[in-house]
């Protein structure tokens, strides 16, 4: 009789969040949420494929959040409320503030997220961003 050790996952992201995001999904909310940029950006420049990929990521959204659950470090900084402050508040710069990006997090503000293209850096970027500092925080 073999026993099997519990592998602990990572929890990184959520998948209720991630079904939220997919409420606007035709914008590629959820896509960038779990990291996945490219399509994120596809999603949002062609409205979900035009509505078809938004309906099939309805069964996909559990597999996203495990791939992103193996693929980012859990640590001091959550996930999920640095996307929520960065959807938000991303243009004031309130995400990068919670992750200790003071000077960067002044400048978000005085110049409203450098005119949007900061902001659009961190939609990207985020997941990333939040990883290297979990990662350096070990």
């Amino acid at each position: 009789m073999s026993h099997a050790v519990p592998v602990l996952r990572n929890n990184t992201h959520s998948v209720a969040v991630g079904y939220l995001c997919w409420i606007f999904g035709v914008f590629g909310a959820h896509r960038f949420y779990y990291g996945k940029k490219v399509t994120g950006v596809i999603w949002f420049c062609t409205l979900g494929l035009l509505g078809i990929g938004w309906l099939i990521d309805l069964f996909l959204i559990p597999g996203m959040d495990a791939q992103a659950d193996r693929k980012y470090s859990p640590g001091h900084l959550d996930y999920t409320l640095a996307w929520l402050l960065l959807t938000f508040l991303g243009i004031l710069g309130i995400h990068r503030f919670y992750m200790g990006k003071i000077v960067t997090g002044i400048l978000w503000f005085a110049t409203g997220g450098l005119c949007g293209f900061g902001w659009l850096y961190d939609l990207l970027t985020l997941n990333e961003q939040v990883d290297e500092m979990n990662r350096a925080r070990h």
